[in-house]
């Protein structure tokens, strides 16, 4: 079988100047990278006209390995484009952190990828360097200021700004900063976040044009001073040149799958620690060039697709009109209680176990107001009684399910998937999952509740305190970012399926005043992972000709 790098190098990719004729969109408002690849001067453009429709991609509870939402979305929006539908796919920036970590790239898989592949996947436009020196910025100008004598009298242990990196790297997650005497600055304790974990990055995802982005930065707290009065970014002066240095990043990025369908990617942010979805000003720009915006939200329904709703179409005012969940065989058979070598065995009654889990994210979304389409990621190992099993169980729950062979067939495989995603068309705003006029303690129970299906919320005092002061400050009709394990409804990862009943449990609440929203840190979460055992970046390397080899 051939690694998805080969299929990449096999593929034909068209200019970019053609990409972006399909979607009307004139040449004098691309900046190019290279032959291939463009950023939009969407600055020079008009984005409040929208023609197209959101169709979102969400999934099940993953496992370890992910189940191929990327994959399918990509394979979704080119079957549209095969089915005579004018489709655009927007997807997230990947980030180095899992490059080179377990997870591997963002850029789908076997025939249904978003090309130039190996760009992407690494520096790409470089996107995520500026976020991350923008951030970086603020962080240097807070200790400049500390070491010229605390002009805002902040309280170093109040401090709420971290550092990021778009690496994972455990050793910076907490760290001491301003060592070797008075010439290195204040002697502070300090963090690292992942930089896809970043508030620059949800402000970056969330804004609507470059006024807006500023203004938002401006509006994010940097800390407490020792009389406990918030510090904002905009009082130090920050929020301009950090806009410098977003000037380009701001703009989405123009690329192509395989098939030379557009695709928008633009924007990084993790589902389990972050909102999950790529930007606003990407969807205002898929949905005025398209019919059909096919975009995914990250890990499954309970994050990134109840954040979509939550967070984005909150923010967006944009309405949805339809809903697919990627679905797997052996997702099913792991949460069924198969370990990770045996998945590949038929089991029909281990999976027919696990469908509770599958269950669950398709109650979920038929509250957030849409009966979705399952999409099951056909694999090699399926069998053709697990395949009928799922559908009838699917069935039996108001669902469609529709087997496709995107991995293997690029559009092909997708076009039963396609004509089932047009046949659901319902566009609307979602039945949101809380109101805003209710306090942020009221919130995260209505969240845990309603869609994990938590017993009860267990709050530490240091997060009630938190809350306390945020409603103090004015910050209580905020949103919630819940940050938990991906991998279940619970905030504990090995507890699958479908528990209920559970106590979830609160450490924290940290807030993100420019992005908009407060973000409940549930279980042992971090927002800087760690590397595996045997990291990917083993296997990556470059030959004596300059190709890369080892990557996926």
């Amino acid at each position: 079988m051939k690694q998805d790098i080969e299929i990449a190098r096999e593929a034909k990719l068209e200019t970019i100047d053609s990409i972006a004729n399909k979607l009307g969109l004139c040449s004098d408002l691309l900046i190019p990278f290279g032959c291939s690849k463009a950023k939009v001067a969407v600055d020079r453009m008009d984005l409040s006209q929208k023609k197209g429709k959101i169709i979102l991609v969400t999934a099940m509870s993953p496992t370890p390995a992910g189940e191929g939402k990327t994959t399918m979305a990509i394979g979704l929006s080119m079957a549209l484009c095969k089915l005579g539908k004018n489709a655009v796919v927007g997807l997230r920036e990947p980030s180095l952190g899992p490059v080179f970590g377990i997870k591997g790239g963002a850029a789908g898989g076997g025939h249904s990828q978003v090309l130039p592949m190996e760009d992407i996947n690494l520096h790409f436009t470089g996107d995520l360097h500026a976020i991350t020196s923008s951030n970086n910025l603020l962080s240097a100008l807070i200790n400049n200021s500390m070491h010229y004598g605390n002009e805002f009298n902040l309280d170093s242990r109040r401090i709420f700004w971290s550092r990021v990196l778009d690496m994972n790297d455990r050793s910076l997650r907490q760290v001491v900063v301003g060592l070797g005497g008075r010439d290195g600055g204040m002697v502070d304790e300090d963090n690292f976040d992942i930089t896809a974990a970043s508030e620059v990055m949800a402000i970056l995802c969330l804004c609507s044009n470059p006024s807006d982005l500023k203004d938002m930065l401006g509006h994010a707290m940097v800390g407490l001073s020792m009389d406990r009065k918030p510090v904002y970014c905009k009082d130090m002066k920050a929020a301009g040149p950090m806009a410098v240095l977003l000037k380009d990043a701001i703009k989405p990025n123009l690329v192509q799958t395989i098939e030379g369908t557009p695709a928008i990617i633009h924007g990084g942010p993790f589902a389990n620690i972050a909102h999950g979805t790529s930007s606003l000003i990407g969807a205002r720009l898929g949905l005025n060039l398209a019919d059909y915006y096919v975009t995914e939200a990250g890990f499954g329904s309970d994050l990134g697709g109840e954040k979509f709703f939550d967070i984005f179409s909150r923010k967006s005012e944009l309405p949805i009109s339809a809903v697919v969940i990627v679905a797997t065989i052996r997702a099913l058979k792991y949460h069924g209680g198969v370990g990770k070598k045996e998945l590949g065995a038929e089991n029909v009654q281990a999976m027919e176990k696990g469908f509770v889990n599958l269950q669950r994210h398709i109650e979920n979304i038929k509250k957030f107001g849409w009966t979705p389409v399952v999409a099951l990621n056909v694999f090699g190992t399926d069998t053709e009684a697990e395949i009928n099993m799922l559908k009838q169980l699917c069935t039996s729950h108001g669902s469609e399910c529709i087997p496709s062979n995107i991995h293997t067939n690029g559009s092909e495989g997708g076009l039963e998937l396609a004509k089932a995603v047009l046949s659901k068309i319902d566009e609307k705003m979602p039945n949101f999952a809380y109101p805003l006029d209710i306090g942020l303690r009221e919130k995260i129970e209505m969240l845990a509740t309603s869609i994990y299906r938590a017993g009860s919320v267990v709050f530490s005092p240091f997060a009630k305190r938190q809350m306390n002061k945020w409603e103090e400050l004015g910050y209580a009709n905020l949103p919630v970012c819940l940050a938990k394990t991906q991998y279940s409804f619970s905030d504990n990862p090995k507890l699958l399926g479908a528990p209920d009943d559970f106590e979830l449990h609160i450490s924290e609440v940290k807030i993100s005043t420019g992005a908009g929203f407060v973000i409940p840190i549930a279980g042992e979460i971090t927002r800087m992972p760690g590397l595996p055992r045997h990291p990917s970046a083993e296997f990556i390397d470059i030959d004596e000709k300059g190709n890369i080899v080892g990557l996926f």
